[in-house]
């Protein structure tokens, strides 16, 4: 089942899109957090106050995967530029993910979208045989939703 199992116990993914829109829309899309369900293909719920420090409740479903839900730390919020979280699995040892989103203006009236993971610990070869592609492919989505959603938003 595991042979040829990628045994590295770091791995990052990441993705990037440009948005023709606003820094100041994109970042209410990214953040209208009832609106998940709606758009994201990826993340369908964030519940609970988004300040440093504090936990939040997430449920993510990539595509072709099942639900997970996970309740991270805050570990950035810094509006309108940076979200980020780490969830631990067990412990920090075994398994833990710190997830960012990041927002840079390139212009008055354009966004360059980021979003990275870091997966790491003892389980991540796991995962990685699991799970990554389709987190990959999940966040491909999420930038081309985010997109849609905050250029039509945005207007002409």
């Amino acid at each position: 089942m595991f042979e040829g199992l990628d045994l590295r116990t770091t791995r990052t993914i990441h993705s990037a899109i440009e948005i023709r829109a606003p820094i100041d829309v994109v970042w209410h899309v990214l953040t209208d957090f009832d609106a998940y369900p709606d758009w994201n293909p990826h993340i369908r719920r964030v519940q609970g106050e988004l300040a440093e420090g504090r936990r939040v409740m997430i449920q993510t479903r990539p595509p072709g995967g099942r639900l997970i839900v996970m309740h991270p730390t805050i570990l950035t919020w810094s509006p309108p530029n940076e979200l980020s979280w780490r969830a631990t699995f067990l412990s920090r040892h075994m398994f833990s993910g710190e997830h960012r989103f990041r927002l840079d203006a390139t212009a008055h009236d354009r966004v360059r979208f980021v979003q990275d993971e870091t997966f790491s610990g003892l389980l991540v070869p796991i995962y990685s045989s699991i799970r990554l592609g389709r987190t990959r492919t999940g966040f491909e989505l999420v930038g081309q939703a985010l997109r849609e959603r905050a250029e039509n938003e945005a207007g002409p």
